[in-house]
């Protein structure tokens, strides 16, 4: 007698969805769901009412943090510069499939969120209220994990530093080994940075590398992966993008930073970066990945700077 079929999914359960959305409605867990762009589309009354949001408000996570900073409510952000601070967040989130950690807000609460990443980008958190726990426990939990973000945190630009992204592209070529997923690897250099030092001053050259970081940052989906590998020289990991795909993100890079703007309340000035791109092949190693993106980055300086060049490899 053969073996009955594989059953097929069943088809979609109305009431179901009907009931688990009227749950979460009325559920005393902290419940969001943010897009691929971070963008927050789905939030319960206790997600409103723990990070301060009106119905109908759908902000980014990037605009909520700086929403509850100015309002003082809803995420404890201990930090004068709150740029600054969602910089060193965005070096974590969403860069893995799943992640935990504590939270505490403004109204003196403590949670336990969980972030749940799915192939297309889709985050969803859920957090419970772990106030009751041992005050001295979680202070010590804190602390531990301040020491460990500290550790993987470059320290001028709060980006991802040398150690954080060079342990990130480890996992991405084994991943590219294993998995056969697509990766993308740059590294960008800003371009005449020592004459910015020269001219400027190192402090200054120093809030260029910031204003660098932020900007490039901005360009970026949340599941990119950037980092600075020392003095003006950062590297960026594209996940989930072919060569084409990665090279339309980079591409969009050097006239973003060329824009005439202000850097430390100072008079506008302009900078150029050179970029060099390559695609992760099953056969990598970190090590030779580096050095293709390396060598197309020489090639974007040698042919006059301020532009894109891609190493296909092979």
């Amino acid at each position: 007698m053969a073996p009955d079929p594989t059953p097929s999914a069943p088809p979609p359960d109305t009431e179901a969805h009907a009931a688990l959305l009227a749950l979460h409605h009325a559920s005393p867990l902290v419940v969001g769901l943010f897009d691929p762009a971070d963008r927050l589309r789905y939030a319960n009354p206790a997600f409103r009412q723990a990070y301060d949001l009106a119905e109908g408000e759908a902000p980014t996570w990037a605009e909520l943090m700086r929403l509850n900073h100015r309002r003082g409510k809803g995420a404890a952000i201990r930090s004068d510069d709150i740029e600054r601070w969602i910089a060193t967040a965005l070096s974590r989130r969403g860069k893995v499939p799943h992640r935990a950690f504590e939270a505490d807000l403004c109204d003196g609460r403590w949670l336990w969120m969980q972030e749940h990443l799915d192939a297309a980008g889709w985050m969803l958190c859920v957090a419970c209220d772990i106030t009751q726990l041992r005050s001295e426990e979680r202070l010590l939990r804190q602390a531990r994990d301040v020491a460990q973000r500290a550790a993987l945190t470059d320290p001028l630009t709060h980006v991802s530093n040398r150690l954080h992204i060079l342990q990130l592209l480890d996992a991405a070529v084994a991943k590219a080994r294993s998995e056969a997923a697509p990766c993308c690897l740059a590294i960008l250099d800003l371009d005449h940075f020592k004459g910015i030092n020269d001219r400027h001053g190192h402090p200054f050259g120093d809030a260029v590398l910031v204003d660098f970081a932020r900007r490039v940052q901005a360009l970026l989906r949340r599941s990119d992966c950037l980092g600075r590998l020392g003095g003006e020289e950062f590297m960026v990991l594209l996940p989930e993008l072919t060569l084409d795909g990665a090279r339309e993100v980079l591409e969009r890079l050097p006239a973003h930073v060329a824009e005439p703007h202000r850097v430390a309340e100072r008079q506008e000035v302009c900078y150029t970066l050179s970029a060099g791109l390559t695609m992760l092949l099953p056969g990598d190693s970190a090590h030779s990945a580096y050095q293709r993106a390396d060598r197309a980055m020489y090639e974007a300086k040698r042919r006059g700077r301020n532009q894109v060049r891609v190493s296909r490899g092979g």
